[in-house]
């Protein structure tokens, strides 16, 4: 990277039982230090549907806890870790995101993806097509939001996008940045194209979060994933922010997860846990040191932690904001 970028986090935030608590959890990420606050776009419980993908159960729809939370706090960022396209008609969501940010100007983000979870397609009647027409889909709406944003007049036949149909409205004044996250070649050379922001993840076209997942993710895989955001991206690459999740973290001598547990959950070795480029284990200071490691490797500078460890991990955010 020709230029390091200061640090950022973000709490992603899973559940919440009713509006106190969410009320609760944007006070606490923002009085925390964190950047911003991240929901999730995923809708059905716990159940024979889910329970094998390995995915937590998400309490909350996107769209109105963003706009809760956008008022609670005038500080956060509020952006959704990823709108899956598939799941919305895309003049509606595009509809919704521009509604967002005229509300809570400059203070949102739209995260972006092709969809995976395959199950939770199933199990609420959405066609789940091929991988190809997912990301077809995702490239398309990302043309819709640019045109919106931009106030133009679009149009929406048989899934392409067009001009000259009808003008946008609401038009914020000021354009959401837009994340797209995946793990696969053509979703990051397409995020490289198109995104602000971009989320190296897992690639789990597997449908579930498991062996593959992990295998896919480790420091070679990672580095041949920016390659394709570089393809992708050309000469805008450094205009990029580079965002990951640390979905595995064993803080020393807090309470959560052991480094014991991770070890096992995941099949490797305290030093593979270290280099892993999703995990973060260790004291403090050998997490910070892992983060500023990973923002010279790779160039991750936004980071985003669950909300299981937010508390936790909040001296790392403490020490290393605005780094």
């Amino acid at each position: 990277m020709s230029t390091r970028r200061p640090f950022r986090f973000a709490a992603q935030s899973y559940r919440a039982a009713d509006a106190r608590e969410w009320k609760d959890t944007v006070r606490r990420v923002e009085e925390l230090g964190y950047s911003a606050l991240h929901v999730c776009d995923h809708y059905i419980g716990a159940g024979p549907a889910m329970d094998p993908t390995g995915h937590r159960p998400v309490t909350l729809a996107p769209v109105p806890a963003m706009a809760v939370a956008a008022e609670v706090s005038s500080v956060l960022r509020i952006g959704c870790r990823m709108f899956c396209v598939g799941y919305h008609q895309p003049v509606v969501l595009a509809k919704e995101i521009a509604t967002l940010a005229v509300l809570a100007e400059g203070r949102i983000e739209a995260g972006l993806g092709a969809g995976w979870l395959e199950a939770e397609y199933v199990a609420m009647g959405v066609p789940f097509d091929s991988g190809a027409h997912r990301v077809d889909l995702l490239a398309e709406v990302l043309e819709l939001l640019d045109m919106w944003f931009a106030g133009k007049d679009v149009a929406v036949d048989g899934g392409q996008v067009r001009a000259a149909g009808f003008a946008p409205l609401p038009v914020p004044k000021l354009r959401p940045p837009l994340m797209v996250g995946g793990g696969s070649p053509r979703v990051l050379r397409l995020a490289g194209e198109r995104a602000d922001i971009v989320s190296i993840n897992f690639d789990n076209r597997s449908g579930v979060i498991g062996p593959a997942s992990i295998a896919g993710s480790g420091p070679e895989q990672t580095h041949r994933k920016l390659a394709w955001v570089r393809q992708g991206a050309g000469e805008r690459f450094d205009d990029i922010e580079l965002e990951t999740a640390a979905y595995f973290v064993a803080i020393e001598g807090a309470a959560g997860t052991t480094e014991a547990e991770l070890s096992a959950q995941t099949g490797l070795d305290a030093a593979g846990l270290r280099a892993f480029p999703h995990a973060l284990v260790g004291s403090v200071d050998e997490i910070c040191d892992q983060l500023e490691r990973r923002r010279e490797e790779y160039g991750f500078s936004y980071i985003t932690v669950g909300d299981r460890v937010l508390d936790a991990f909040a001296p790392v955010v403490a020490r290393l904001t605005g780094c």
